[in-house]
């Protein structure tokens, strides 16, 4: 298998060359004085050879020991505790974090390439610090001054990890009907009482503590979402100096055994009267969940892309070197046996296809990630606004566009392996387990598909879609009369207004037909992915055009070439995407229940 190397070059063309990051950055008051361009390079660079060194070897290894369980102790894997130590030493738990409780107040524009990295690095490694983060997110919007003073800090530096407990043996998509009880005692504090499942490093030995961000529900909660709050419930009691004091009542009753991310630990946690705090409002646990579950989604996305950025890696090596009959225009290497793999036009096609894919996402991802840090750090109101539309918009298809096309990369690597793709020792059937539950996790891929078509689409009568069709529009109208352009902008603009004619017509039948979003719904948020990877592709291929006699040719001219796979193979995949949406309901709900 192949050395993990960060693609930074890459990087720092979607960060620099695309977003004009310094730009963004010099723009909004809350990045300014926070960072510039050397200091976001030297932050892509020191993440780098941490990760290539201390957290990509362990990868295969953690995955055949797993995590443990042993009477409610968890153990992690040879090596992570020590690897975790060494990034949270370095300041990365806290990246993005709040300035003011010991964080780096870093923008998602630059944390996102990091946590890339990482997520390629080890996926299960990266969860812990990505639930810390999340817990982090929700603790500093929403919690009290006296909360945030007391745990930020410890969990920014990484002495203490975070948890995020939602999800109940009955209760995933549907948290209205969680069981988990809180009674208030007299001095404010909770007693919590439930059982929570699936939850990812809800128990472990890297960190002095977990802070347990859970969901719960007071006697007298009206029915239904609108009664759940949020409790800060530490695994070890804090005591007024910050001192660790007795354990709370709280327990991990097992871990799962699951089909991939086995190095982490997925835990069944109970939760037996153990003292807990209110998190914002009683009644508004989701409104103070959802705050994190924007970056948390983009992140699932991102893990995806990290585990795609590896396959390919693996892949394209293995191509290179692995010797099997001629090409079909005579012998390369006569001197061999046999020609490297590559020189085959299939192989080439699932290479094309994975680097396409993968560098769309990458471009996406911070795309998505922009308009976060519009959304958090701006300073203009209207901006911010439209920052916030962008991100209701963007979210659901940046987590189950990027993981479903992830998962297919991922198979193609392991294809491109053939038999040794399917033996455990080259990790590509690893990387195949793994990426399967960011289609899961974090809201499942269907749900996320249901969420664009319906609350951010339909419910709106497509306000949100028109800021982003209305965006993709100027740049192709700013970009019309170049003719070194005209083979991108031509199909863009064709997809783009196929997407607006499909989304006006699924927002009429929904007006007559209550089954008309389920039944668009997931073949739309892929027709919307691919004319997103097309503006994403399109905006790539004119940075390529522009620097087209620059020294650094190869990296250019790569990067039109692969646009142009991208326009010509893989965007002709929305003309079935549209036949399906617009053939509606009528074939999906017409056979009886009882003849499935």
């Amino acid at each position: 298998m192949a050395d993990y190397k960060a693609p930074l070059r890459d990087m720092r063309f979607v960060l620099n060359e695309v977003f004009e990051a310094d730009k963004l950055w010099a723009s909004l008051p809350g990045t300014q004085e926070v960072v510039d361009p050397e200091t976001a390079d030297a932050i892509l660079e020191e993440a780098a050879k941490l990760i290539e060194q201390e957290v990509a070897p362990l990868n295969r290894e953690s995955d055949e020991q797993g995590s443990t369980w042993n009477d409610g102790e968890v153990t992690s894997p040879e090596g992570f505790k020590e690897a975790y130590q060494a990034f949270c030493e370095g300041g990365w738990n806290g990246l993005g974090g709040n300035p003011a409780y010991g964080g780096m107040g870093m923008p998602k524009t630059l944390t996102a390439q990091v946590e890339e990295m990482l997520q390629s690095g080890s996926m299960s490694f990266g969860l812990a610090p990505m639930l810390t983060a999340g817990a982090c997110l929700s603790l500093n919007a929403h919690g009290s001054d006296e909360l945030k003073e007391k745990y930020l800090p410890n969990m920014y530096s990484g002495v203490w990890s975070g948890a995020m407990d939602l999800t109940e043996p009955h209760a995933g998509t549907d948290l209205g009907i969680i069981r988990t009880k809180a009674i208030e005692n007299a001095d404010g504090s909770y007693d919590i009482t439930g059982t929570k499942i699936f939850i990812t490093w809800g128990e472990h030995d890297m960190a002095e503590n977990i802070i347990h961000l859970v969901l719960a529900k007071l006697p007298d909660a009206p029915a239904g979402p609108k009664g759940i709050s949020l409790f800060l419930v530490p695994k070890i009691m804090v005591n007024e100096d910050g001192s660790l004091g007795e354990r709370n009542s709280l327990s991990c009753g097992s871990i799962e055994k699951k089909m991939g991310i086995k190095a982490s630990a997925t835990c069944v946690m109970n939760f037996d009267n153990a003292k807990g705090w209110l998190v914002g409002e009683v009644n508004q646990g989701l409104a103070c969940m959802f705050t994190m579950m924007n970056y948390e989604r983009l992140v699932v996305g991102i893990q995806a892309l990290g585990a795609a950025e590896r396959s390919y890696q693996n892949a394209v090596e293995y191509a290179r070197d692995r010797l099997q009959s001629r090409s079909p225009e005579g012998a390369k290497n006569p001197e061999k046996a046999a020609d490297p793999i590559i020189v085959h036009p299939d192989v080439r096609r699932m290479l094309l296809s994975m680097r396409a894919q993968t560098e769309g996402a990458r471009a996406f991802s911070t795309y998505v990630a922009k308009w976060l840090d519009i959304t958090k750090f701006g300073g203009d109101a209207d901006a911010k606004k439209t920052a916030d539309a962008m991100v209701a918009l963007l979210t659901p298809v940046a987590k189950a566009f990027i993981s479903d096309k992830a998962l297919e990369v991922t198979v193609t690597g392991q294809q491109i392996f053939g038999g040794h793709g399917f033996i455990r020792e080259w990790g590509q059937e690893q990387l195949v387990r793994d990426v399967r539950i960011t289609q899961i996790y974090e809201g499942a891929n269907g749900i996320q598909a249901m969420d664009l078509m319906g609350r951010k689409v339909v419910a709106n009568g497509g306000k949100f879609f028109d800021i982003f069709a209305s965006e993709v529009q100027a740049f192709i109208d700013a970009n019309g009369d170049d003719e070194a352009m005209a083979e991108f902008i031509e199909p863009l603009q064709s997809e783009l207004s196929n997407l607006k004619s499909v989304t006006e017509e699924v927002i009429a039948e929904a007006q007559e037909d209550p089954n008309a979003v389920g039944a668009a719904a997931n073949d739309y948020l892929h027709l919307f992915g691919f004319t997103a990877y097309a503006y994403m592709w399109a905006m790539m291929a004119k940075v390529a055009l522009d620097n087209e006699g620059s020294a650094d040719v190869d990296f250019y001219e790569s990067k039109l070439k692969i646009a142009r796979f991208f326009f010509q193979r893989q965007l002709p995949a929305t003309r079935s995407l549209s036949v399906n949406i617009l053939a509606g309901s009528d074939t999906l709900m017409s056979l009886d229940a009882d003849l499935f």
